[in-house]
């Protein structure tokens, strides 16, 4: 565990920042000390990493809030574009450098070229970078069932999937094929089209690959059903999707 003084030291990201994110319930520490001192584990330095993604993306912070917490978010896909504006954003500095160059070496000859400074392509780029999260049909309906939710509700929310989830732990040393857990599948999947969209079994399948994928949700997943828990749970939304 690292306090918040320990992650703004890591980071960068100021502690006033990280209490801002707290408030808005974007980055929640993963534990609260009687004294009141916040607590982040790997997970919340994971989502940290998503925020700042974002943000160098030029995200607004709702929408990186709406967008974590979402069962759509594929943090591959956010670090693919990360990557492609970073490399835009390399060539844009790099000729600015070679711009601030010419211009010292040569004088006024550069004074009329002002194409080092043109950040459209970025821009475009962040653009279409944004809109690729909004335009889907599940994203879209997502934001029609979100829209006047408060930090309390959507936590409510994020708790009743983890409870679900919890179940998944409870049985995980039976068959994935079982009764008992296919019928937590219909459970899950029912729960997701209630409260995000509607979930098929191609969307559900494909969930489910972040559910035993590794990363923090798989983290979260194991830490309220037990180790196992997230692979458990994909290979019955295999068994049930595949019927």
């Amino acid at each position: 565990m690292m306090t918040v003084h320990q992650v703004s030291k890591l980071t960068g990201v100021s502690v006033r920042a990280l209490h801002h994110y707290d408030e808005l319930g974007l980055l929640k520490p993963a534990e609260v000390t009687e004294a009141g001192y916040r607590l982040y584990d790997e997970s919340s330095l994971a989502r940290l990493q998503s925020i700042l993604l974002f943000r160098e993306l030029q995200f607004p912070l709702k929408d990186i809030g709406a967008i974590l917490d979402s069962p759509t978010f594929d943090r591959n896909k956010a670090l693919d574009q990360q990557i492609e504006l970073l490399t835009l954003k390399k060539e844009h500095l790099d000729n600015l450098i070679d711009l601030a160059k010419g211009i010292k070496g040569m004088g006024v000859k550069h004074l009329t070229d002002f194409r080092a400074f043109d950040t459209r392509k970025i821009d475009e780029y962040a653009r279409e970078a944004k809109a690729s999260w909004g335009q889907t049909k599940e994203w879209k309906e997502y934001e029609q069932k979100s829209r006047g939710r408060t930090r309390e509700d959507n936590n409510a929310i994020a708790r009743g999937m983890m409870d679900i989830f919890a179940e998944f732990g409870a049985i995980r040393d039976r068959d994935p094929a079982s009764p008992q857990a296919q019928a937590l599948v219909n459970k899950l999947q029912n729960y997701i089209t209630e409260n995000f969209y509607t979930c098929s079994d191609a969307i559900l399948l494909n969930l489910s690959r972040m559910y035993d994928g590794g990363g923090s949700m798989t983290e979260n997943i194991d830490k309220v059903g037990g180790p196992g828990t997230g692979d458990f749970a994909a290979r019955a939304i295999a068994v049930h999707c595949n019927r």
